[in-house]
């Protein structure tokens, strides 16, 4: 609850500080001179920034139990079962987090976790992880997993995703406006805004939209070598997390929804939008980490 009464001050703040921004630069006059309203802009940013990545955050886990066809254990049927329930509470209790819903989808090698609270979060591990394995190295997994928990990477990707969501939508409709402007120098404006101001608009928040995905993509990667750390520091050891890595990078790994694929153990696409660093590299980390 403490994380996300921070996000929602941080998004109040974001919103104040775009406003006294304008107001200082004397965007503030000049939007107002052209027909629009910056505290109307900037409520609007808010609601489809900030509005859209909590929306998401809250219904991240019956959204990812239902596009994988999670199956959360609630009583275990067998033994790997049995042992994979205490492995997480074992791991929640050192990470000093409640315990979380643990759950198994069929699929290729990976893992998630997901949840708004990290003391009722989701983690779950595919049919091909628990079978391509050792125990040792799903340990390390469901480490790396509730690391994320732990670090609260789930409400601070959705305050990153916020904060562009929102720069995105209030910047495109600014420089709209502005070339607007510039089109119509002459023309009657009590019509509202022309086509200069649709066109630019939505070219604007395609091209913001995928530098905003950059920057989203950039902080994911960091908190994933935070993670690999984590599950280091839980297990007492680096080794388990270098052979699970080692491990995915000779196999064929999942493909996870998007609404859980930043919290994965491997994936993501192309160097600029992946949400995951090269395997390689994230050995190399824990290899020459300290301690």
């Amino acid at each position: 609850m403490k994380r996300i009464l921070l996000f929602i001050l941080t998004n109040v703040l974001v919103v104040t500080v775009l406003g006294v921004v304008a107001s200082l630069l004397g965007v503030n006059r000049y939007l107002t001179a052209n027909g629009l309203n910056l505290g109307a802009l900037l409520g609007f940013a808010l609601v489809m920034g900030f509005g859209g990545a909590i929306i998401s955050l809250l219904i991240s886990k019956p959204m990812a139990k239902w596009t994988l066809g999670v199956r959360v254990i609630t009583q275990p049927q067998n033994a790997d079962e049995a042992w994979i329930m205490e492995t997480v509470r074992r791991l929640a209790d050192k990470a000093q987090i409640g315990m979380p819903e643990v759950g198994i989808f069929d699929g290729d090698p990976n893992a998630f976790a997901t949840g708004a609270f990290k003391n009722s979060a989701l983690v779950a591990v595919s049919t091909g992880l628990l079978q391509g394995m050792t125990h040792e190295e799903i340990e390390a997994v469901l480490g790396h997993e509730i690391a994320h928990v732990a670090n609260g990477d789930m409400v601070t990707m959705t305050l990153i995703q916020g904060v562009m969501n929102t720069f995105v939508v209030f910047l495109s409709r600014v420089i709209g406006y502005a070339v607007d402007s510039f089109l119509r120098k002459g023309d009657d404006r009590n019509s509202g805004p022309g086509i200069g101001y649709y066109v630019s608009t939505i070219v604007l928040d395609i091209v913001l939209g995928f530098a905003a995905s950059m920057v989203v993509a950039w902080f994911s990667r960091h908190r994933e070598f935070r993670a690999d750390a984590g599950a280091a520091q839980l297990m007492g050891r680096r080794q388990p997390m270098i052979n699970a890595l080692a491990r995915l990078g000779g196999l064929h790994t999942a493909e996870l929804p998007k609404s859980v694929a930043a919290f994965g153990i491997a994936g993501g696409i192309g160097q600029l939008f992946s949400t995951h660093p090269p395997i390689e590299q994230r050995i190399a980390a824990l290899q020459n980490a300290k301690g």
